[in-house]
């Protein structure tokens, strides 16, 4: 395939939860094809450490602007601060299963509502409402995409007992709303087309020091023996967002070392 395909130069593209330590790996794999960056997060500072840092090592132009995704207001605040052209949205932002909200990653029965309609807005509301707000400055690019970052939670049921003698839990809010990912995309490739391409990824877990006896587990049903680094999703944002993937819409790819093969 030619290599040009893969090519960014010219676009720009906003990354939530840019300053993250997936995020800003993602936004660091487009403007490593050439691709100008915003970066969004709720940490001012973070956003702004992050923009910098990718514009001196690939001399692309990245900004960053502080957003708080969880309430709608926050969601408009940031669609009204993206001054110019955009070609690529990536629906990063997210609270996962280590986020530390109250009610959330605990035993089934201990979960309560608010942790639930806490993750809702962000993990699912948040990527639908800028989605539907950014869709008509995206429609003006001769390769809009969007790319939103599910999981393979969102694509099968937890095995609780990889968390079995660890801190560690699995929310029901967590794969309920990155399932409603999958659909959310889903439904935006049909009403979107063909204009503007949409698709997910779905990650598989992640490396990031969780206890030993979790990891071995995890490791022995994965495929490719090993859990994910944050690396290993370069290349799947790269190809969504270029024009090597110009003939897919609404689909949700595993990358996941083969773990929901089996």
């Amino acid at each position: 395939m030619n290599e040009s395909l893969f090519s960014l130069r010219g676009r720009r593209a906003l990354v939530t939860g840019g300053a993250g330590p997936l995020g800003s790996v993602l936004a660091d794999a487009l403007a490593g094809q050439g691709c100008d960056v915003i970066i969004s997060d709720v940490n001012a500072g973070a956003c702004n450490d992050a923009a910098a840092a990718i514009a001196d090592r690939h001399g692309v132009n990245a900004i960053g602007i502080a957003s708080d995704l969880l309430s709608s207001e926050g969601t408009t605040r940031l669609v009204e601060s993206v001054d110019g052209p955009l070609d690529v949205l990536v629906n990063n932002a997210a609270f996962t299963g280590t986020s530390g909200v109250p009610g959330y990653a605990v035993p089934f029965e201990e979960q309560s509502d608010e942790a639930f309609e806490l993750a809702s807005s962000l993990n699912l509301r948040a990527p639908f409402s800028l989605a539907r707000q950014l869709a008509p400055k995206l429609a003006q690019s001769p390769g809009g995409s969007i790319i939103n970052v599910s999981s393979i939670y969102g694509i099968v049921g937890p095995n609780m007992g990889l968390y079995e003698g660890t801190r560690m839990g699995n929310p029901a809010a967590y794969g309920a709303t990155k399932g409603g990912v999958v659909q959310l995309t889903r439904y935006l490739s049909t009403v979107l087309a063909p204009k503007v391409r949409v698709n997910a990824f779905a990650p598989g877990g992640i490396a990031r020091g969780q206890a030993d006896s979790f990891t071995e587990r995890y490791e022995k049903l994965t495929p490719l023996g090993r859990m994910a680094t944050e690396d290993d999703f370069r290349g799947v944002v790269v190809w969504l967002a270029s024009d090597a993937s110009r003939y897919v819409t609404g689909q949700t790819i595993a990358v996941d070392g083969g773990w929901s093969a089996w």
